[in-house]
């Protein structure tokens, strides 16, 4: 465990794994409501292992430092219990310092489970330096569309969550085009975790898979050509053309 110092001055810890080699990028690792527990740092460990330095804050310490919980229902509800006492603005300003503490080794995901899923794509729009984001089963955040994202998002859903219905996920992949959204037929909520009873191995499997890409893509490399007249091939025509305008005239960029 490593030490962090909030942008406010209060500390809090976070579990680091370096990569095995030069790191190709960097990972944040956002925990469920229990702690980064045995599972948190299993998942961080295998995203060193990938390549990339992996940092998981403690994002619980300000109500409990060192928390680590357990999936039976008593840790659950102790767990969400924690969640309601912590400051949303020191969170986020801890997930920030914990991407500044990363960002040394390239661009920076930010990949969150539970709790964690719904903090990542609530941060991706209100803190700085990241690549893209990526929230397994975070509860509440198809029933608030919210603002059009501002890096790359990418969520996974399973279909039998209790907590998330698939009509509420249909929803929001109408409101949220700029979302890439995927669901699980069978899984529930903690699909990815194998510490739980609902843990689906085909769909954890799937979902790490399509995370791996996503982090391949905007972390190590760069976003691929689309095909012409769509996606980042029409914006980068449109870019051209603006550029040949903009020549004429100082007047900086347009503004939205």
């Amino acid at each position: 465990m490593i030490e962090l110092t909030a942008g406010d001055g209060h500390k809090f810890s976070a579990y680091r794994a370096d990569p095995p080699d030069a790191p190709k990028g960097a990972i944040v690792v956002l925990q469920e409501g229990l702690g980064v527990n045995p599972h948190i740092r299993a998942v961080t460990n295998a995203f060193a292992a990938q390549g990339y330095l992996a940092i998981a804050p403690s994002l619980l310490d300000s109500v409990k430092p060192g928390v680590e919980l357990g999936y039976d229902e008593a840790s659950l509800s102790e767990g969400a219990n924690l969640i309601r006492q912590v400051d949303n603005a020191n969170v986020l300003g801890e997930i920030q310092t914990t991407i500044d503490a990363a960002k040394s080794a390239g661009k920076v995901a930010l990949v969150g489970y539970g709790w964690g899923g719904y903090l990542a794509y609530a941060a991706g729009n209100r803190v700085n330096g990241l690549a893209c984001a990526i929230g397994y089963y975070g509860g509440g955040i198809v029933s608030n569309y919210g603002e059009k994202r501002k890096i790359p998002t990418l969520l996974h859903f399973g279909e039998n969550d209790p907590i998330i219905p698939l009509e509420e996920m249909s929803q929001f992949r109408a409101h949220r085009p700029d979302v890439s959204v995927f669901s699980y037929p069978g899984a529930a909520s903690g699909f990815n975790c194998d510490a739980c009873g609902s843990y689906q191995a085909d769909a954890a499997q799937a979902a790490l898979e399509r995370t791996q890409a996503w982090i391949f893509q905007y972390v190590e490399g760069q976003p691929p050509i689309a095909l012409k007249n769509s996606g980042a091939y029409a914006q980068a025509k449109v870019d051209k053309k603006k550029k040949k305008k903009e020549a004429a005239d100082d007047l900086g960029p347009q503004m939205d």
